[in-house]
């Protein structure tokens, strides 16, 4: 399938299989920037639209009940990571991440024209659940088989540095998502934020999807047909049986990178305007600053992967993560300065980047090709599903009881089982490290 010549060490490639490797990185990273702002538009417009569903005068309340649904979008993720995982592995991963984008559409169109509940009562919050579980679905086929593909299709030596670009988009979805919010405050009052303004985003998504299926529909197949014919070729069976040593250490450093992940990035807005008190667009101007930050780290720490290794990416993340959480997030409880808030929640991300850079990679190295979108989309599905989708419910729910605390040791508690998990990741992967 590729045309490279083998030397000693890292293999050479020629200049036409370069650029279409690297095309192939940025038309599935398209789709995966749009998939991803879809997404979290949700998390950061929550603050606007929360009271037009769920009706109360407690903010805090209001919050729960909207990260709620928040946390019902990640219980479809193992049906998605199981149901897109295995679409890929027997039709392609190139059919998979069509449909994963066609379903984002679908959702981000179906909460632009919700009714309020002032219009149709409790319907409005139960429609606003099935629109956010048919995205839910569809990001929990989204990233097993980006992270697959993207894997597959890097250059050999140089897999950490061009994988990392899944998290570039990941984390750049999340940005506009806020970029967007932040541009909308500028033009609308509150209350027209409130009224009608939230909506604009979801449009705006639904609209860049058709560009990112279009994109999709170019992309070059990178899983063989023998793999794809392969009796065991997505096979949940198979995985769990085979492949169950895999699966678990998988789940066990996405918990621990995913709960750090979802703490330090789309719960961080809540907590600066509802914990330490900050306004709402000095808030939201903190988290844009951070999250660019936070992308551009990503390429510096998937190519450092390349030089020291996964493992230790994985090792470096889990250990100071573990020490650094309590410290952080107690200093941003009383924080007053907008750009001491920069600072904390940059150097969180700074840690959390160990991970996110290699996510997809660490994963992917772990099976072989029959199996692996189905491997990395649904161990990383369930465990993001437990503690990723809950993050800001647990966090809000220990601050309604006066126990906010908690949830610091509570995240703490993870990066050290993360810790441990990751002393089980191989030195050297036995996939992915001599494929062709």
């Amino acid at each position: 399938m590729d045309t490279v010549t083998e030397a000693a060490g890292t293999p050479h490639y020629t200049a036409e299989e370069t650029r279409r490797r690297v095309f192939a990185i940025v038309a599935a990273s398209s789709g995966n920037l749009v998939e991803w702002f879809d997404f979290y538009v949700y998390a950061f417009c929550a603050i606007y639209f929360a009271p037009a569903f769920f009706p109360k005068s407690d903010q805090t309340a209001q919050l729960l009940n909207t990260a709620g649904v928040f946390a019902a979008g990640f219980l479809m993720r193992p049906l998605g990571g199981w149901l897109f995982g295995r679409l890929a592995d027997r039709a392609g991963r190139k059919t998979s991440m069509v449909v994963s984008v066609l379903m984002m559409c679908a959702g981000s169109l179906m909460i632009a024209a919700l009714p309020t509940y002032a219009s149709i009562g409790a319907m409005a919050p139960f429609l606003l659940l099935v629109a956010r579980l048919v995205q839910g679905l569809s990001v929990g086929g989204e990233y097993g088989t980006t992270a697959t593909y993207m894997s597959e299709v890097a250059l050999r030596g140089r897999r950490g540095f061009f994988s990392s670009f899944q998290y570039v988009t990941l984390i750049g979805g999340q940005l506009l998502a806020v970029l967007v919010v932040l541009i909308l405050q500028q033009f609308l009052s509150e209350a027209e934020l409130k009224a009608w303004g939230w909506r604009i985003p979801f449009v705006i998504g639904a609209i860049t999807a058709v560009i990112a299926l279009l994109l999709r529909r170019t992309l070059h197949e990178t899983a063989s047909e023998a793999s794809r014919k392969s009796e065991t070729a997505g096979s949940l069976r198979s995985l769990l049986g085979h492949h169950m040593p895999a699966f678990l250490v998988v789940a066990g450093i996405t918990a621990g990178g995913s709960l750090a992940f979802y703490t330090f990035t789309t719960y961080m807005q809540k907590y600066l305007v509802n914990t330490a008190g900050m306004p709402i667009k000095t808030a939201s101007s903190v988290m844009t600053f951070c999250l660019f930050v936070y992308m551009c780290l990503q390429p510096v720490f998937g190519a450092l992967s390349d030089r020291i290794g996964r493992r230790n990416n994985m090792l470096l993340f889990s250990g100071l993560g573990a020490v650094a959480t309590v410290p952080v997030l107690s200093l941003l409880a009383g924080v007053s300065s907008p750009a001491m808030a920069f600072v904390l929640i940059t150097v969180a991300l700074a840690i959390v980047s160990f991970y996110t850079s290699v996510s997809g990679i660490v994963k992917a190295e772990m099976f072989p090709p029959e199996v692996r979108a189905l491997g990395v989309g649904f161990a990383y599905a369930v465990a993001n599903a437990v503690f990723g989708g809950s993050a800001e419910y647990v966090a809000l729910g220990l601050k309604s009881l006066g126990h906010e605390t908690a949830f610091y040791w509570y995240v703490t508690v993870m990066l050290v089982m993360t810790f441990f998990v990751s002393l089980r990741l191989p030195r050297q992967p036995d996939y992915l490290h001599h494929e062709h």
